[in-house]
Order: C-alpha cells, then sequence, then structure tokens
C-alpha cells in the first residue's frame, strides 16, 4: 500500500501522530568532481565568490532546516543537530560532502540529510562554475540512518 495515496488516489501527507518519539539520525554523502584548477581554486580560497567550502556547509545546513518546503511530503521537523563534514579527494580532484541530521521525533531526517548533501554540492558548483562548468556531482547517498520502526541501516561499504 502507497502511503502517500488517499482512498481516492490522491496524494496525501502521511499522519506520524500515533508514532512514538524516538531519536533519529540520518547521514547522507556525495561527491563534487572538478578541474585541477577549480579543486587548487577552492583548496587554496582564491575563488572570486569567496569560501567556497565554508559557505558549502551553510547552504548544506540551510537545505536540510528547509527540506519540507522543497519536497512535497516531507514533515516540518524540529531539527536537534545538522554535522557537515568535506573531505578532499585530491586523486580524482573532488570534495565529499557529508550531512548527518538528529532529531527527537515521529518521523525519519532521511530526506533532510539528502538535501544537505545536494544543496551543498549545489553551491560548490555554483561558486566556482566560472572556472569550471564541466563540475559532476555524483553518488548521492543515504549512508545510515537510526530510530524509527524500521531500525538501523548502514550502507555495505
Amino acid at each position: 500500500m502507497l502511503t502517500h495515496i488517499d482512498e481516492k488516489n490522491r496524494p496525501k501527507m502521511v499522519d506520524v501522530s500515533e508514532k512514538s518519539i524516538t531519536t533519529r539520525i540520518a547521514v547522507a554523502s556525495g561527491i563534487i568532481k572538478m578541474s585541477e584548477a577549480a579543486f587548487n581554486a577552492i583548496k587554496e580560497n582564491t575563488g572570486k565568490k569567496g569560501p567556497v567550502l565554508q559557505t558549502a556547509v551553510v547552504a548544506a545546513i540551510t537545505g536540510a532546516k528547509k527540506t519540507s518546503e522543497l519536497i512535497p511530503m516531507c514533515h516540518p521537523l524540529l531539527i536537534s543537530g545538522i554535522d557537515c563534514d568535506i573531505v578532499e579527494i585530491p586523486e580524482i580532484t573532488a570534495f565529499k560532502l557529508i550531512v548527518s541530521v538528529k532529531i527527537d521525533g515521529k518521523t525519519g531526517v532521511e530526506m533532510e540529510a539528502l538535501t544537505g548533501v545536494s544543496i551543498g554540492l549545489l553551491t560548490i558548483y555554483d561558486m566556482i562554475k566560472a572556472i569550471d562548468k564541466t563540475m559532476q556531482i555524483t553518488d548521492i547517498m543515504l549512508e545510515s540512518k537510526s530510530g524509527g520502526k524500521s531500525g538501523e541501516y548502514l550502507r555495505v561499504k
């Protein structure tokens, strides 16, 4: 049975009022690959639009917080915390963004973590596209989740 369709085959938001409040954590990640010139500009902080990685972290946090405004069936959530990490991958001139979202609530935060990653990586693209329009955003995925009825999930590497 589809949870976002009512008996009249119309879209609906799932009613979570009967669910238990649990601590829920989701971690998502994604990669942005680029030219060596773009990679070095980010590392050396010489991009014309300012500090790329710091801005991407702020954008990722904002994206996670605004998920319910962007994804129609997501519930507005009172998020407890958002952590972001950016890892350099010099061998492929790329950066990996990891976003972790935590809540004590009745619904999961997978979409918030995935949206945070997406918005953060798009921000990197926006800020450095003058140097490299061929950048590729890849491998956006849920790494893990905990809490709720479905329990634990950990992506096998």
